[in-house]
């Protein structure tokens, strides 16, 4: 194991258009710099990635291969993460210093489809982040707002804030989470989203933090995070794609799996690997718990990154 002091996660990326004037309903809410909204943008693809990465995953794509999918695989993940770096470096640059507005918050989604445009042209139109877009792209447009130092809940609730404006421009297209939401009665990621991302700050966080806190290693750190998600959230992935049953077997196995005391003990791994074969059973993957994730990984190592350089473990 190497440990390696890590401040940024690469070099730091200047936005498409660093010279722009801020917009018309700029106000003084956020500092921050254009070095700083290529920073964000960068951690952000990081943290797709890094989610993308983390093995072993109950039923989803990593490093062993496409889990419950049949259509999309590990290369394919790293390819749509980096083909979505510019729509967050245009997210940050449009909200930096910016408040909550209507305005703001349609802007920032007809970013948000131009993004899905270039996912689906490098995934040949599979859908590999789109519900990474919505979440990612509202945290990182929330850094931009958020004053210097702000912890993850305040960029949460600013995210919240934005999401809860409608937008006039939708596609009226329906999405599958939306008529999961129908079905089931479910928050499902946009109601996730305009209650500031309490799965993110109110549990996978302060399991990621616990864990690192117990001397765990990251890669299990990770995981335990994860886990959390799978044991609290009512993940739309797998109500759409397995129904309740399958709702239901992924709740109890994440939590049996944190009953013995995480992915860290020799229990716990056994448990984990019961979950993922309960799912694979449903042929259901928990998409929804990923996607926040990657959302909490990137409050995480922004959070880390405005404190200083870190030590992050490195395989």
């Amino acid at each position: 194991m190497v440990r390696e002091p890590v401040q940024a996660t690469g070099p730091v990326l200047e936005p498409v258009s660093p010279g722009v004037e801020a917009p018309a309903d700029s106000v003084t809410v956020g500092a921050g710099s254009a070095a700083w909204a290529g920073l964000v943008a960068d951690l952000a693809v990081r943290a797709l990635v890094q989610e993308a990465e983390l093995t072993p995953k109950p039923a989803l794509v990593d490093r062993r291969g496409g889990g419950a999918h049949d259509d999309m695989d590990l290369e394919m993940l790293r390819r749509s993460a980096y083909a979505l770096l510019p729509t967050y470096v245009a997210l940050t640059t449009r909200a930096r210093r910016c408040a909550p507005s209507r305005q703001l918050r349609e802007d920032l989604a007809a970013i948000g489809r131009r993004g899905e445009e270039a996912m689906f042209a490098v995934t040949r139109g599979v859908n590999t982040h789109r519900g990474a877009i919505w979440a990612l792209g509202l945290l990182v447009a929330a850094a931009a707002m958020a004053p210097s130092g702000a912890p993850p809940a305040c960029m949460a609730t600013l995210a919240g804030q934005v999401a809860v404006f409608p937008d006039r421009y939708a596609p009226p297209e329906e999405s599958h989470g939306s008529l999961v939401k129908r079905r089931y009665g479910v928050a499902g990621a946009r109601g996730e989203a305009r209650h500031g991302f309490p799965h993110v700050v109110g549990v996978a966080l302060p399991a990621l933090r616990a864990a690192r806190e117990a001397g765990r290693a990251e890669r299990l750190a990770r995981l335990d995070a994860l886990v959390a998600l799978i044991a609290n959230v009512d993940d739309t992935c797998l109500l759409h794609r397995g129904t309740r049953a399958a709702l239901r077997d992924a709740q109890t196995g994440a939590r049996a799996v944190l009953d013995a005391g995480g992915t860290g003990t020799a229990v716990g791994r056994r448990a984990l690997r019961s979950l993922e074969t309960a799912l694979l059973g449903h042929n259901a993957a928990p998409g929804g718990s990923a996607d926040l994730l990657a959302a909490t990984l990137f409050l995480d190592a922004l959070d880390r990154a405005a404190a200083g350089p870190v030590l992050e473990e490195v395989a």
